[in-house]
């Protein structure tokens, strides 16, 4: 076996021997193991070689190069523990410079296939920024953007230079037209050469615009609000805020627009009085915090009184992401609205408590909807302590129970029921105690009906026997 023959002589993945052509192809190889090393100095030429573990199980093996104009041969055969491996070619001369040719001219070749085939441009760049080669993909933009000069580069990056390296979005417009394909070129120096990459970015530059007009359009939204709106990012800082929210905070817009952390946002409301004083704030910030970790199914809801006479209502609405929005609206005018209706509601109910005849109100669907203390002391009845809805049906029952047989309870039930024009009418009933009374029926709005009871002749007083 001669000093330029390449052989080697492993233990199952380790190297025991080696001629010194074939230690020369090792010694440049950094791998896990030596069988490693050794598949990566072959695998140009030989991609089949085997693995680990077939390598243990392996006998007598012939692998033939890839290519078919390679003649080389590597031959692993199995002698008890150990496995022999042998390079050879059948072209004249030493085996192992045919093999490093060999090699050389395989890698070569994968590289130009890849640069061949590549989908995106690419291109090399002399010292003097000339373009001395390209791949076919470079050339057919060259020829849709109609270049003269193919050593003039495609792309125009100002902020790159081509002696160095870096990466910068670039445009090119095709030739009579009025569209631009985007692009993100990478340069890549090396010694007085760089070799330069583009990506079509279409996709991405036109994702972008759409979200910078989506987010420009709620801007315009949010603006025409009358809610405060403050959104924050999932680091809990102020991402979006509308004017509302200056307005009924009086918050700095310096503050708000220096992106504010959430907790630091609801002190400085405390600071301001916008906000009424906890009475343990220590716990209320960690109700906050909990609120915007439990972002896929908490929400926080307040109202808020504030010393200036305002009332705020403040809602937080986290989000999966871990951001969440806080609306803040001034309810003032409808607290004091709800207000005013039920005093309103408790001024009517007091004096209609304060008549003699007993009152009840019926809706057009026969639902008793009010009535006042002299029909709760007449009849018993007190609807504000059932659940259910008493209805025109349940009083006549009482009525009936209460007094005397008298065909007047069904036509009351008729009149409270019926649909359309009706006129207002009255009866005479009886109790079963003697009491005698008027019965008042009067159509009010909405189709409601509204029934007086009048005594005319009280319970008689009984005589006691001669």
């Amino acid at each position: 076996m001669g000093q330029a023959d390449v052989s080697f002589l492993f233990r199952d993945c380790d190297l025991q021997h080696a001629t010194p052509a074939g230690a020369a192809l090792l010694s440049t190889n950094t791998a896990e193991t030596d069988w490693h090393a050794l598949r990566a100095s072959l695998a140009y030429r030989f991609p089949d070689l085997p693995d680990e573990d077939a390598l243990r199980n392996i006998g007598t093996v012939v692998i033939p190069a890839k290519s078919p104009s390679d003649t080389g041969l590597v031959r692993l055969s199995r002698e008890n523990e150990m496995v022999h491996v042998e390079v050879s070619d059948s072209e004249p001369g030493d085996v192992s410079t045919i093999h490093t040719i060999r090699a050389l001219q395989s890698r070569n070749e994968v590289l130009e296939l890849a640069a061949e085939a590549a989908p995106y441009p690419i291109w090399m760049l002399d010292g003097n920024g000339a373009v001395t080669w390209h791949n076919p993909r470079y050339g057919a933009l060259l020829g849709t953007h109609g270049a003269t000069d193919a050593a003039e580069p495609l792309f125009d990056i100002p902020s790159l230079d081509h002696t160095g390296s870096g990466s910068a979005r670039a445009s090119i417009r095709s030739s009579g037209e009025d569209r631009e394909t985007w692009y993100d070129v990478t340069i890549t120096k090396r010694n007085d050469r760089s070799i330069c990459h583009a990506v079509d970015i279409n996709a991405v530059i036109q994702a972008e615009i759409a979200q910078r007009n989506f987010v420009q359009t709620l801007a315009k939204t949010f603006a025409q609000l009358s809610i405060g709106l403050a959104i924050f990012d999932r680091n809990g800082q102020l991402a979006l805020f509308n004017p509302a929210l200056v307005d009924l905070t009086s918050l700095p817009v310096e503050f708000l627009s220096a992106r504010p952390q959430l907790l630091s946002f609801f002190d400085k409301l405390r600071d301001n009085r916008v906000m009424p004083e906890p009475k343990n704030y220590t716990s209320w910030r960690h109700e906050i915090s909990d609120v915007i970790a439990a972002a896929t199914q908490s929400s926080y809801q307040e109202t808020w009184s504030l010393d200036t006479g305002h009332t705020y209502r403040v809602s937080g609405r986290p989000h999966p992401d871990g951001a969440v929005a806080f609306l803040i609206e001034d309810i003032t005018a409808e607290i004091s609205l709800t207000r005013n209706f039920r005093a309103e509601l408790e001024l009517g109910q007091s004096m209609m408590d304060s008549f003699d005849d007993a009152l009840v109100v019926f809706s057009s669907t026969g639902v008793l909807t009010f009535c006042n203390a002299a029909y709760r002391e007449m009849w018993k009845m007190d609807p504000d302590k059932t659940f259910a809805d008493i209805t025109i049906i349940d009083s006549q029952r009482v009525w009936q129970e209460r007094s005397t047989p008298d065909p007047a309870w069904a036509d009351i039930r008729d009149f409270v029921m019926r649909i359309g024009e009706r006129a207002q009418w009255d009866t005479e009933v009886q109790q079963i105690d003697g009491r005698r009374m008027r019965v008042y029926l009067s159509p009010v709005v909405a189709g409601a009906t509204m029934i007086r009871f009048t005594v005319t002749e009280p319970v008689p007083v009984s005589t006691p026997a001669a």
